[in-house]
């Protein structure tokens, strides 16, 4: 991996880290789901916004094809596994992070 590309890694791990609640840095680490997975769920991930002003964000079949688009087939195939992750944040906090178990409906 370039400098660059080690730099930009860090510099997203630090962000994505600054914005989450005390409780959801202390959980992190043991749900396994790395920084990038996360980067992708808040930029490309289908929302859901619940009566209390959290919004639920995980990939359906449309936000992956968006980001097959921006990053590439090969690279989303290869990460399909984490990708069953789900994110909930209030405003700009994360305030949980987790794997699904089963599926959202959608509301269309």
């Amino acid at each position: 991996m370039s400098k660059t590309g080690i730099i930009y890694k860090l510099f997203i791990s630090q962000v994505i880290i600054m914005n989450m609640t005390h409780q959801e840095k202390i959980n992190h680490k043991k749900r396994s789901i790395p920084p990038l997975i996360i980067n992708w769920l808040r930029h490309f991930g289908c929302r859901i916004t619940g009566m209390n002003g959290t919004t639920l964000i995980y990939f359906d079949k449309q936000s992956k094809r968006t980001l097959c688009s921006e990053v590439g087939h090969t690279i989303v195939r290869r990460l399909d596994d984490m990708m069953d992750a789900y994110l909930v944040m209030s405003k700009d906090r994360i305030i949980a992070v987790g794997h699904r178990f089963s599926h959202q409906r959608s509301e269309k």
